[in-house]
């Protein structure tokens, strides 16, 4: 057999020769739609390749993208990783201090940001010293105003070559990089491959994963920023799919209007955008004629959104579950036949479940001395996971060895897998909370709320909620003499931590 190398530059490549007049379909940040294909994509990649390398970008260097769904971030993409360089998503989500850090410690050289964003470029601007160049993913009628010496993406790469090589390089080279806050301490950078980004979208392309082809019309409304919107960005072109790329605007009404007018037969996000979208089409009485299938991701989906879309819309919900140490995607609530024979309850109950693991993902249960738990659907243990898309450790070595004497990762989840396949998620060993899709890290919340004078100790949980999944409680033990107040409390975190990761209520013992 011959040695075909696992590059992500074979799957634009494939696009543009296979595909090249498929539809990729922009809400843009500026505000209108645009319309291209991926003939037109693959060439404007190049050309980024070829400003990158006109900067001195060598193989290796870490390039930022701060910007949502758009087809000038996938270009970025593109042209960053078929060089070898290595494209670090930002998740803009975080606190300002956050970003610098994640910055400074991946040593960053370059950040493409969408105009949206510029209030947080402006903070952190003088924070990360590795920063050479600053990118505004528009053009040059929309050009912020800014002290900072910044470039437009279109007069970045107009005026270079197509003319570029991609791929010399081999499979196993640095490709993407994703930092977590689903772990304890500072954020930690998860750094993919090529060889695992290709692997991980042949898994995401099985009919019981994600499993879009050339007729879908794919809606990625989970950001690229999230553990690269769920390998998406790769399996569109890879298939040929129609992309939708939603911008920056996730409320429900135009999220319906791209479903609607753009054919969208795929599409995938948490359950926060699913509700918002379901309350629109319950105050407006609209339908979905053209979704077949939404996959929402998280660890739990809420019954009363798996009900609405199939019940009242006919639109088949998966349930995914992943982690960015996955690349995401670890388990996938496709029903198997011996579900599909039951009756219509059952088969609810078995897709609130978090799914079974596609085959190139290795899954079981542990006890606390790594003996192998029974599949029986009762049993709970430690969630430990194997596959070539599955990190072996996290970037610069930080938290040091992460896999047990056979190679698997600890997920920090409790769960129980019953006979047929099907994994349930129980509990969470982590002291992280996950909020709208994202996590929210309990410590940090804990280790600032215990530096009010009046606060002995703190305790950051998660409590379930409708919208969210999950939203921070804290709970404080004043010192003895001492006395503060819910508002007091939180007025103290107010721009200690992100707004997002504010608890939404105090108390005291």
């Amino acid at each position: 057999m011959q040695d075909w190398k696992l590059t992500v530059d074979k799957v634009i490549e494939h696009a543009h020769f296979n595909h090249g007049n498929r539809e990729i379909v922009t809400r843009s940040v500026e505000g209108p739609i645009v319309r291209s294909n991926y003939s037109e994509l693959y060439y404007r990649a190049r050309k980024c390749s070829n400003a990158l390398l006109a900067d001195g970008v060598q193989k290796g260097d870490r390039i930022a993208t701060l910007a949502w769904n758009t087809q000038r971030h996938i270009e970025t993409w593109y042209g960053t990783m078929c060089i070898g360089a290595v494209l670090h998503t930002l998740n803009p989500r975080l606190f300002p201090e956050q970003i610098a850090w994640i910055i400074n410690h991946a040593e960053d050289t370059h950040v493409f940001y969408d105009i949206t964003f510029q209030p947080i470029v402006e903070a952190i601007k003088d924070k990360v010293p590795s920063v050479k160049h600053w990118i505004v993913l528009t053009d040059a009628a929309h050009k912020p105003q800014t002290s900072l010496n910044v470039r437009t993406y279109e007069e970045y790469i107009a005026p270079h070559s197509t003319d570029v090589v991609w791929g010399d390089f081999d499979e196993n080279t640095a490709c993407g990089l994703c930092y977590t806050s689903g772990t304890t301490g500072d954020p930690k950078g998860v750094l993919y491959s090529h060889r695992s980004n290709i692997l991980h979208t042949m898994i995401g392309l099985q009919k019981d994963a994600i499993g879009i082809g050339a007729a879908d019309a794919t809606l990625p409304v989970v950001p690229m920023f999230h553990a690269n919107a769920w390998g998406l960005a790769f399996s569109g072109p890879a298939t040929g799919s129609k992309l939708v790329l939603p911008g920056a605007k996730m409320d429900g009404e135009s999220i319906y209007e791209l479903l609607e007018n753009e054919k969208v037969t795929f599409t995938a996000a948490v359950p926060t955008v699913w509700l918002m979208l379901l309350q629109y089409l319950e105050s407006t009485g609209k339908k979905l004629p053209h979704l077949n299938r939404v996959v929402i991701g998280g660890s739990a989906v809420p019954e009363r959104i798996l009900r609405a879309f199939e019940e009242n819309y006919q639109v088949e919900v998966v349930h995914a579950w992943g982690m960015t140490e996955m690349s995401p995607l670890g388990s996938l609530g496709s029903m198997t036949a011996n579900v599909l024979s039951q009756d219509h309850d059952t088969i609810m109950k078995y897709k609130l479940k978090q799914g079974r693991a596609p085959f190139g993902v290795e899954m079981k249960i542990t006890d606390d001395d790594g003996k192998e738990l029974p599949r029986d659907g009762k049993t709970a243990g430690h969630l430990i996971v194997r596959g070539p898309a599955v990190a072996k450790g996290y970037f610069k070595n930080a938290g040091g060895n992460i896999l047990d004497e056979t190679g698997f990762f600890d997920t920090g989840d409790v769960a129980n897998i019953d006979e047929f396949g099907y994994m349930q998620i129980t509990d969470r060993a982590k002291d992280v909370i996950k909020s709208g899709g994202e996590w929210i890290s309990s410590i940090d919340i804990e280790n600032f709320a215990v530096g009010h004078p009046a606060v002995a100790n703190a305790a950051a949980i998660g409590l379930p909620h409708p919208k969210w999944d999950e939203r921070p409680l804290l709970i404080i033990e004043l010192k003895q003499g001492s006395t503060a107040t819910r508002e007091e409390i939180l007025g103290y975190l107010n721009g200690k931590i992100a707004k997002w990761w504010m608890p939404d209520d105090v108390v005291f013992t």
